[in-house]
């Protein structure tokens, strides 16, 4: 059986004014995130956008490509800042280092360059982050805010990067689905949030990152930059499984809610799993590949390891987009009609 690839390549003439709008979405999530969880938030992202359009530029010359307009294109500096708002806060600058390397290098360059990757660049990162390094990857700090006495300075989260810093045990906290996939057996989902487990203001700190990620999405979905079949599929299949285990058995799954705003399915949704190189290209097609991201996550965050799924998910369907496209093809020409992405 002959299948399409899923990485034909794209040549797509707006794709820095694509970019910059991707980047302008992030904002608000990224500046909720900041203002919950400090200044680390700010240094991952400049970092690991840093880095990207650093080694952006390296595989470039060694691949004898010109530097200049392809570093243009902003898809090296999206996949970097993506990649950094998805690692704890003060994450070390070689964590930081190697997520970026396997996402440009690996994921990216690997595959032949942008519109022939695959799988999505900084999911790989991530991905890999997390198998490789599970203890600095889960360390995340309770949120201590941008300002206020008990917040770090700035100056103190670039001690953090650079591996100085005396260490943040005392300050660390864990996620809401990292606390709940970790709570004592035989303890009801009742009894667990009753006893308080995670630091004051957590729960609400991430329901706003992720309105904040939602507010993004809502912009590219105005500007018509992504397609609103896979955020709506994938997030309307989490919330129907997550609900239907909810109804059976509420003393021990979280609630749909909890399973939108808790982690970053949002996030996943609206700017990773609508990446239109690796994703599926009918109209058909998307509807059914983001309502299969939904589906993993939820079977991921139950019933896997690890508390939360979005990156695995989206792999493993970024994986079977070419058997997708073989079955349900897009309509018009029979071709794929995408737009570069990060």
């Amino acid at each position: 059986m002959s299948l399409m690839h899923a990485s034909t390549a794209q040549a797509v003439p707006g794709t820095p004014g694509v970019m910059r709008w991707v980047l302008v979405a992030t904002l608000p999530g990224i500046a909720l995130m900041s203002w919950h969880f400090g200044w680390g938030v700010l240094a991952n992202v400049l970092v690991a956008g840093g880095l990207a359009m650093a080694l952006e530029a390296l595989m470039l010359r060694l691949r004898g490509r010109a530097i200049g307009a392809t570093l243009g294109d902003h898809s090296a500096l999206v996949s970097g800042v993506l990649l950094g708002a998805a690692l704890p806060p003060f994450a070390p600058w070689w964590l930081l280092l190697v997520g970026v390397a396997a996402a440009i290098v690996v994921a990216k360059h690997l595959y032949g360059g942008l519109g022939q990757n695959l799988f999505n660049p900084a999911m790989v990162g991530y991905a890999l982050l997390l198998i490789a390094f599970p203890v600095p990857m889960t360390q995340w700090v309770a949120p201590l805010g941008l300002v206020g006495p008990e917040a770090l300075s700035p100056l103190e989260a670039l001690r953090q990067l650079a591996g100085l810093g005396p260490g943040l045990d005392a300050l660390s906290g864990a996620t809401p689905l990292d606390a709940f996939k970790h709570k004592p057996e035989g303890l009801m989902a009742q009894e667990f949030w009753a006893g308080e487990p995670l630091p004051p203001g957590a729960q609400a700190a991430w329901r706003d990152v992720a309105l904040g990620w939602l507010a993004g999405g809502a912009l590219l979905l105005w500007r018509r930059l992504i397609d609103w079949r896979i955020p709506l599929a994938l997030l309307g299949s989490l919330t129907l499984l997550s609900g239907l285990l909810y109804a059976g058995d509420p003393s021990q799954h979280g609630s749909p809610a909890f399973h939108l705003f808790a982690g970053a399915a949002i996030f996943g949704a609206c700017f990773i799993a609508t990446d239109p190189v690796s994703a599926a290209a009918g109209r058909r097609g998307r509807w059914l590949y983001g309502a299969a991201i939904g589906v993993l996550v939820v079977v991921i965050r139950t019933q896997g390891a690890y508390p939360d799924a979005i990156a695995f998910a989206v792999l493993l369907m970024n994986f079977a987009v070419p058997l997708i496209d073989h079955l349900l093809p897009p309509r018009p020409l029979g071709r794929r009609q995408r737009e570069t992405s990060p």
